[in-house]
């Protein structure tokens, strides 16, 4: 169907005309009671659907992230698949003390990382523990001075690859590598349960933000956080029910009906019976011209540069594979909660992006359907997939990713 003359088109065209028709008075008049309404909305919202803070923070449920991560913890002990690690190569004079400093008042500011997750009745719950000053162990590299930059990546790799015990470690640690007095690396490791992708770049900013004021002798100027994780994994427990998780439920179960189980890709070599995690990236750069040319593409099909990018890749992945129902999973912040913006924790979700390229559309024609799937996937993003994996029940193998 054509966009132009369709009837969504059609409509909205009639509404544009009648609005021009009005006289001023008349506009004034709709603007004041749309403002209104917008103003009653926002308060109805504010009122019901705040996040409220529990009391009791030695017994809460975990969320539906933490969940999966905790079971997948259980059936894979001891490995550092979801160790989440940042590096920060650092120049000049450093105050160490400052340093650790910085770091205790984040772990003091942010409960999750120093929540543990016991067993109770057959159940994992989370328990925030007591803050407590951070160690920061100091390792001297000085004396690698031949290859000292291999040292450095095998010794990054060794603490990268050491496991949480999720029941007593604290769930951020950190260890100062001097490779010369004026040169530092400071390694942190946090553990995907606690953490998200955003949740570095926070650790990162308040970092620096402490660090400064407290070489200067300045107090923090941070906000005070209005919740903590546990917060919110108790609150989405009770909202994610009833008719919101059956509208959600109910739009995946149509989006996703008679999906291909698997993605077969040709390979080298026979797929391991079970995962070994042992995977690499590809870094690749797309030159500035065709970026612009994407971006042309994407606005002439009233698309996003996204949109554009999840259609070709499914054309480069249906090529391959043979396959015309291309299943991709997307992951997203999912922080759509003032309150959460500001939080270390475990928020990310995976949206199923469904590209059905039956019919051998044109690209422009396998793009609408993208947008349209990509809008109705972040339309129902609130249902977590962890849920809705134990919802759908798909066939599971350990040698594939779900």
């Amino acid at each position: 169907m054509n966009r132009e003359n369709s009837p969504q088109s059609k409509s909205i065209d009639t509404l544009a005309a009648r609005l021009t028709s009005l006289s001023p008075q008349k506009r004034a008049l709709l603007e004041k009671k749309l403002r209104q309404q917008a103003s009653q909305k926002a308060k109805q919202v504010t009122a019901t659907d705040t996040i409220p803070h529990v009391p009791n923070q030695n017994s809460a449920p975990l969320s539906f992230s933490q969940q999966r991560v905790w079971f997948l913890e259980q059936l894979e002990p001891n490995t550092a698949v979801y160790n989440m690690t940042i590096a920060l190569r650092l120049f000049g004079n450093l105050n160490i003390s400052a340093l650790q400093q910085a770091l205790s008042t984040i772990i003091q500011r942010h409960t999750s990382l120093r929540t543990v997750f016991p067993v109770v009745d057959g159940n994992p719950i989370q328990m925030v523990g007591k803050a407590t000053p951070f160690e920061l162990p100091i390792i001297d590299g000085t004396e690698w001075s031949t290859e000292q930059e291999n040292h450095v990546q095998l010794f990054l790799n060794e603490q990268g690859h050491q496991p949480f015990d999720l029941t007593s470690d604290s769930l951020l640690r950190g260890v100062l590598l001097k490779l010369a007095d004026n040169e530092h690396i400071l390694y942190l490791g946090m553990h995907h349960i606690a953490s998200d992708g955003w949740s570095r770049g926070i650790l990162n900013h308040e970092l620096g933000v402490l660090y400064n004021a407290f070489v200067e002798g300045k107090p923090s100027s941070l906000t005070p956080l209005p919740i903590q994780y546990v917060d919110f994994a108790c609150w989405q427990q009770q909202w994610l029910t009833g008719k919101v998780l059956e509208t959600q439920v109910n739009y995946w179960q149509q989006e996703l009906k008679g999906a291909p189980a698997l993605l077969s890709l040709p390979t080298d070599r026979p797929r391991p019976a079970v995962q070994t995690h042992a995977g690499s990236r590809q870094y690749f750069q797309i030159e500035q011209a065709t970026t612009h040319r994407l971006m042309e593409l994407a606005k002439k099909s009233g698309a996003t540069l996204y949109m554009t990018l999840v259609a070709a890749l499914s054309v480069l992945l249906s090529r391959y594979s043979g396959q015309e129902d291309i299943m991709l999973g997307s992951p997203i912040a999912n922080r759509n909660r003032q309150e959460t913006e500001s939080l270390i924790g475990f928020f990310a979700n995976t949206l199923v992006m469904r590209s059905r390229l039956q019919g051998n559309p044109t690209f422009a024609e396998l793009l609408e359907r993208v947008k349209k799937t990509a809008l109705g996937a972040h339309a129902h993003k609130d249902i977590p997939f962890e849920h809705l994996v134990s919802v759908l029940k798909p066939e599971r193998n350990q040698s594939h990713s779900l």
